[in-house]
């Protein structure tokens, strides 16, 4: 094999989007609240680019100014003073101000009281801002400054509480030693410990656990009901109590049913992971892109919503300086390629208007079931069949719906919502899997507690109504919903009885 270096000579055709294309395709992608941070932006950044301002129609200004309480009144009238006309009325009109005029021209200041009034608001505004929520090792960490302990105890204290994490509910997951320098005695050792346990007796309870059963633990109090016998639970059956043995729990403790349902009653009072509570849970803002309302004769129609994006102009400014022979090379060269920049976003952002426009009418005409009768009648839908209606590229109709919301008679969804696959029932009719989805929770919300159906069982019940799905997708869906299985749902009282 012959390597060697040097130059040569290749026609190739790669294909390359133009970067009208791609600005294009990135301004579909958008929701309306980015989009409409994206012009605000642009219009920042080029010059060229002015927000249009819509026209108000003569007749409409005549009608405000007819309707309008605030209009100059006679009197009022703006004093022009014209060089042909002697304007005798309109000195007249000023001395008659003059008597109207206060004496103490301080009277037109704000006072005093209304300043302070301001400040008081701006304060109150202030005051009622929305602060930064305690983290979990922040409310820790006051709790163990309000307590008198040892000094050397409260710094292995503030270590421990420095390595817990909400998200992980809490849970002390480190080494005690590795806390600790490398040389450490026993005595250290012990001061660990007793900061552990110190800790623990924080709020909330069960915080800084080694594990579950520990954390289960030091929750119960023993004024809790059935004490005894949530204890014995805890340290010595947690599995077969999330697997529902109930009758071996039984055998083994010594105890009836009965006693263990009323334990477990009060063991879902205890909270597993305690540092879950101060994880910032973060509710994203939805504002509907689409909004569908039904016309006099039942159709839908489809609404985008996208007055708050302001439509943009070329600014008439920078054309007169473009034509204007005095405007020096290197201005005309700056002016072209910003005007150019603004063209393709005016572009972009019409486009993106049709695209989405026809991509959600498309939606709606075929989802009218959905519409009419509620989400058990959605129909099976695939990108591609929309983008053979609108006549684009599937990826064209994949960023189109990219999150973006649609607000309907039954709610708000995000437009991904309508595309579900399906399977053909034995009819011939094709049947979404959210309508078998909602069939398996309904089979399973009204069956018999004493005889949970099986994912067999719920085979075959499906099958009854004409949709024949496999045992491991009813395993799947089931587990996908959290629902437990036949065992862990069977009610062990009632069967008893």
């Amino acid at each position: 094999m012959r390597l060697s270096f040097g130059m040569e000579t290749r026609q190739l055709q790669t294909q390359k989007l133009a970067p009208k294309m791609i600005q294009s395709m990135e301004i579909l992608q958008l929701p309306v609240l980015a989009l409409q941070e994206r012009v605000e932006q642009e219009i920042n950044e080029n010059p060229m680019l002015e927000v249009q301002e819509e026209e108000t129609s003569q007749n409409e200004e005549d009608a405000e100014e007819q309707e309008d309480p605030n209009r100059p009144t006679e009197d009022e009238k703006e004093l022009v003073v014209q060089d042909d006309q002697s304007n005798t009325e309109d000195f007249e009109r000023l001395a008659n101000m003059d008597g109207d005029m206060p004496q103490n021209f301080d009277d037109f200041r704000t006072s005093t009281n209304r300043t302070q009034e301001a400040q008081d608001r701006q304060h109150d505004l202030m005051a009622n801002a929305m602060e930064r929520p305690e983290s979990l090792n922040d409310y820790l960490m006051h709790q163990l400054a309000e307590m008198e302990v040892d000094s050397e105890v409260e710094q292995i204290a503030e270590r421990i509480v420095s390595t817990l994490d909400a998200r992980d509910g809490g849970y002390f997951k480190s080494s005690l030693r590795d806390l600790l320098p490398a040389e450490h005695s026993e005595q250290d050792l012990e001061r660990a410990e007793e900061a552990l346990c110190l800790v623990q007796s924080l709020d909330p309870p069960g915080i800084a656990a080694r594990n579950l059963s520990e954390c289960l633990l030091n929750q119960l109090s023993p004024d809790v009901g059935h004490y005894e016998v949530l204890r014995g639970l805890i340290e010595n059956h947690l599995e077969d109590l999330a697997e529902n043995r109930l009758p071996l729990i039984e055998k083994k403790m010594g105890i009836s049913i009965e006693e263990i349902q009323d334990a477990k009653h009060e063991f879902h009072h205890l909270n597993p992971k305690p540092g879950a509570a101060f994880l910032k849970t973060h509710v994203p803002i939805v504002s509907p892109d689409v909004v569908v309302e039904a016309d006099s004769s039942g159709r839908y129609i489809v609404r985008l919503e996208d007055d708050r994006v302001p439509s943009l102009r070329i600014s008439e400014y920078y054309r007169q300086r473009l034509a204007n022979p005095a405007t020096t090379q290197e201005e005309r060269d700056f002016i072209r390629r910003k005007i150019e920049s603004a063209n393709w976003l005016i572009e972009a952002i019409q486009q993106r208007r049709n695209t989405v426009h026809k991509v959600a009418q498309s939606i709606v005409d075929y989802q009218r079931k959905f519409l009419d009768d509620g989400p058990e009648f959605i129909e099976p839908l695939k990108m591609q069949q929309i983008a053979d209606v609108v006549g684009v590229h599937v990826t064209t109709i994949s960023r189109a719906v990219d999150d973006k919301w649609i607000q309907t008679p039954r709610g708000i969804f995000p437009l991904k919502r309508f595309f579900v696959h399906g399977m053909r029932s034995e009819d011939g009719e094709d049947v979404a899997w959210e309508t078998i989805r909602l069939k398996l929770t309904d089979l399973i919300d009204k069956e018999d507690k004493q005889k949970p159906y099986s994912d067999d069982d719920l085979v075959r019940e499906l099958s009854k109504i004409g949709l024949t799905v496999a045992r491991r997708t009813i395993t799947k869906y089931r587990k996908k919903l959290g629902i437990p299985s036949s065992r862990q749902r069977k009610d062990w009282t009632q069967a008893k009885s």
